[in-house]
């Protein structure tokens, strides 16, 4: 039943069934669906800074991939066990599929995707042989049914040729290509789920930063918080809170106590990209091409070089490069990390340090990294590059969860968790990877958690726009083909 929403006064706020915190992918996605399920629902989406889609799910701030396991070797470090790449798969097809019925009802433009072969390189006789059974794994599923596998140079410089532009010597080298992939501006995305939420009755408000987060006696949480432009100060209520606001997920739900997130920290790392706009070359490559990452790299940083699609316009992006800021957003504060250290997660964090030492070696070498020697990484790739066609640009800040452990006292993560109180109040997400790509699937985990009552009333309506989604309890269905 629909809250009655209050009107006036400072001793009377505003009611609403749901407020989602944070303007990015997650609480548009959410948002999306929810005005689908519960159109009677008053939804509230509250950003701190004056525009949507500006942190993680601004387009240069990410690498546009649609993650589907097609070529992010990191989902899949057993090249016998394709679990993990073949469930990420499915849930990027529920994607699609979501997506796809919004662009069919005219609630959504279908310019934000765009079709680019996801391709993998390696080099050197054991990379060459666990790329070869990883294909031959993955061969097997209906999924990756379509990918192509070579050690030919003549085919993989067809499929990329400035992969081959320019290489020397007589190493081996092997590619797999899936002409299915996608490239997708999750901020073009995030802002036209937003405007359809509007249409819709929903709220959007930028500049409401949220800055307090309490659990009244009756049951709804007040949030509260400030303006980004004078002493403006602001509060609502509300019977459910999601906490989408990426690095600042944790210290949000910590300010709301609840005991689902004692012992958990965060670790930041940021990442830049090397960048050309040279129409020749972005002629020249359209693909996205993932490789290894290095020793002791983490499995963000997996090297690739991709093409772009942003506004209509190609460019290629390189990189990762890691960087360290305590900031826990790319528009955060200095002060950021240091705001979600408890006593209760001091340990895990030490933990986590001499466990990694490896990963500590890593980011240290690429903080010290000249010009040169991360120029010389692209060159890996892509031999013939010129210095004065690409320029380095900043990417998105994430904040990699760490989370306590009873063998290990505290493990670093890179994937994606939902966190969800015991009453199924408030729910947030935290972690990175694969992140966006997979935020449908994401946020039917998190309504099926908060509202278990309702979510056999539901599912007709999931199952309309997700023909693919098994929901807890349900055999579901293969997915069937996307439809954007």
């Amino acid at each position: 039943m629909q809250e009655i929403r209050a009107t006036g006064g400072p001793t009377q706020p505003e009611i609403y069934d749901a407020v989602l915190i944070g303007g990015g992918i997650m609480s548009a996605t959410l948002g999306a669906l929810l005005t689908r399920l519960q159109p009677d629902w008053s939804i509230l989406v509250l950003e701190r800074l004056d525009d949507t889609a500006s942190e993680s799910s601004a387009p240069w701030n990410n690498a546009g991939t649609g993650h589907a396991g097609f070529c992010e070797l990191n989902y899949m470090p057993d090249p016998g066990d394709p679990s993990r790449a073949a469930e990420i798969g499915r849930q990027f097809r529920i994607s699609r599929q979501f997506w796809g019925a919004l662009v069919e009802s005219g609630d959504l433009a279908a310019s934000f995707t765009n079709t680019t072969p996801h391709m993998n390189v390696v080099f050197g006789e054991q990379d060459v042989r666990y790329l070869r059974q990883r294909y031959e794994t993955l061969r097997r599923s209906p999924l990756f049914s379509d990918m192509e596998y070579t050690e030919d140079p003549d085919i993989i410089a067809r499929w990329a040729p400035l992969l081959m532009d320019g290489r020397t010597g007589s190493g081996v080298v092997a590619a797999t290509r899936d002409e299915r992939g996608t490239d997708v501006d999750f901020g073009a995305l995030t802002q036209g789920l937003l405007q359809g939420m509007r249409e819709s009755g929903a709220e959007v408000r930028t500049g409401h930063e949220v800055t307090r987060l309490r659990r009244d006696r009756d049951g709804r949480w007040t949030v509260s918080g400030r303006g980004n432009t004078g002493d403006h100060r602001f509060t609502v209520r509300s019977r459910f809170v999601f906490v989408g606001a990426g690095g600042y997920a944790l210290k949000l739900l910590q300010k709301a106590r609840i005991p689902e997130v004692r012992g958990y920290a965060v670790f930041p790392i940021g990442a830049q990209f090397l960048r050309t706009d040279n129409p020749d070359l972005v002629a020249r490559h359209d693909a996205k091409v993932y490789s290894q990452a290095d020793s002791g790299a983490p499995p963000m940083s997996v090297p690739h070089l991709d093409k772009r699609v942003v506004d209509g316009h190609g460019a290629l992006m390189f990189g990762p490069y890691a960087t360290f800021s305590t900031r826990l957003l790319k528009h955060g504060r200095l002060t950021d990390l240091l705001t979600t250290i408890r006593l209760h997660s001091i340990c895990s964090l030490l933990a986590v340090g001499l466990q990694n030492v490896s990963l500590v070696r890593y980011l240290v070498g690429q903080l010290l990294a000249t010009p040169e020697r991360k120029f010389g990484q692209l060159q890996r790739f892509h031999p013939a590059a010129s210095p004065g066609d690409w320029y380095s640009i900043d990417a998105g800040q994430r904040a990699q969860l760490i989370k306590p452990d009873r063998r290990k006292v505290g493990v670093l993560t890179f994937g994606t968790e939902i966190v969800t109180g015991a009453d199924g109040s408030i729910a947030g997400l935290l972690g990175a990877s694969p992140g966006a790509s997979v935020a449908p699937a994401a946020m039917v985990d998190v309504l099926t958690a908060c509202f278990p009552d309702r979510a056999r009333h539901w599912e007709a309506t999931l199952q309309q726009l997700m023909p693919g989604l098994a929901l807890p309890g349900s055999a579901g269905d293969e997915p069937s083909e996307s439809r954007v």
